[in-house]
């Protein structure tokens, strides 16, 4: 099958977040099952246009994509001459929701099977950091859909909320093997790690958790990641007196990633919303407890028997929940009990899985004969 996978972030981006870590490691799955994968994504500096893993990167925009917003705009006009260009040689398109406002509504020109790949919905809360209706454009993109996947139950119940005749396969992500190398140990500090973003990633109340948690609390804050956000986290950092208690360790990847984690004695996400959480499930491979916020996707992926949730956004329970386990004697019954739900979120299988939902795709598209229900174990 040949797939062209609207993919916006490359995963050869610096700084690159969850969504274009699942791209690969799922597509290269895929292009070893035979699968013949070009994904097409925004620029950025240093970009090429290149094969990885059987997989063929296409950066497509204007200029060397040196910001967000030139990355944005050259991608949205761009990705439909491209597409065009490059349809007669796909059985199949797969677009990739971005921000801000979700799709671009690809059935509607893509004139191929169409799947969209849904790893976040945040188009309402764009629409109020920007004060524009970009909620509107995301359902009315949605609807457009006969075939979607979801990477959680709670992004799949809000896909169904608005448009109800859509089948959704639910798939997850993956953890990287990588992840059960380290040898699990009580650490002495809090991790948190991911995007620097005060909004979605919730650095802002992290930091004031913190400020309230910090001296009934050994061990240190360390904050690793890079993005938009990282220069306002230095000053904030300073403003709060927090210089002392916490310390950033800059972006860390594969097995430096996976140490720190195994190193840490909890690992925190305050996000306000996460499209799937992944930095939760690699934190409970390594055998780390995690204390996350009490919202859709972090609540499907971190147990009781793991990890433990705090009422949204609530900046004091959260401080406490910190304080709380921080001395626990348990954490590392904890950490074995992570380890063995994390073992679950198999990339092999979940490329499996992918690729029945495209032949399904693919299937239900055929102009011949009746239409297969295409509807998997998985499928809502």
């Amino acid at each position: 099958m040949r797939v062209l996978h609207l993919g916006f972030e490359d995963p050869g981006m610096p700084g690159a977040g969850g969504g274009a870590v699942r791209t690969h490691e799922i597509d290269r799955r895929l292009a070893a099952k035979g699968f013949r994968m070009t994904v097409l994504t925004t620029r950025y500096p240093g970009w090429s246009e290149r094969t990885q893993d059987g997989v063929h990167y296409v950066p497509i925009g204007i200029g060397r994509g040196g910001n967000r917003l030139t990355r944005l705009l050259g991608y949205v006009f761009l990705l439909p001459l491209e597409v065009h260009r490059r349809r007669a040689a796909a059985d199949l398109v797969v677009e990739d929701f971005f921000a801000p406002f979700s799709s671009m509504a690809a059935p509607l020109w893509t004139t191929r099977p169409t799947v969209g790949l849904v790893q976040w919905l945040h188009a309402r809360e764009k629409a109020r950091q920007y004060g524009l209706p970009l909620h509107w454009v995301e359902r009315w993109a949605v609807r457009r859909y006969r075939r979607m996947i979801a990477v959680s139950q709670g992004i799949a119940d809000r896909l169904k909320a608005m448009n109800p005749d859509v089948h959704v396969d639910v798939i997850g992500n993956g953890v990287d093997p990588a992840a059960w190398k380290p040898e699990p140990k009580p650490g002495q500090d809090v991790l948190c790690i991911g995007r620097l973003e005060f909004g979605g990633k919730g650095l802002d109340l992290l930091l004031a958790a913190w400020e309230e948690c910090a001296g009934r609390v050994d061990g240190q804050l360390l904050i690793a990641g890079s993005g938009p956000d990282e220069a306002k986290l230095h000053s904030v950092i300073e403003e709060r007196g927090l210089s002392n208690r916490v310390r950033l360790l800059g972006w860390l990847s594969g097995e430096q990633k996976f140490q720190a984690m195994s190193e840490a004695r909890l690992v925190v996400l305050p996000s306000r919303q996460e499209t799937f959480g992944l930095v939760a499930i690699e934190a409970l491979a390594v055998g780390t407890p995690v204390i996350a916020f009490d919202i859709p996707c972090l609540r499907e992926i971190v147990p009781d028997s793991a990890g433990w949730l705090v009422p949204p956004f609530d900046v004091d329970a959260f401080a406490a929940e910190i304080a709380r386990r921080y001395p626990e004697a348990g954490l590392m019954e904890m950490g074995s009990q992570g380890r063995a739900f994390a073992s679950g979120f198999n990339w092999d299988r979940l490329a499996e899985m992918q690729a029945e939902s495209f032949r399904d795709a693919v299937a239900e598209a055929a102009p011949s004969g009746p239409h297969p229900p295409g509807r998997s174990p998985h499928g809502n």
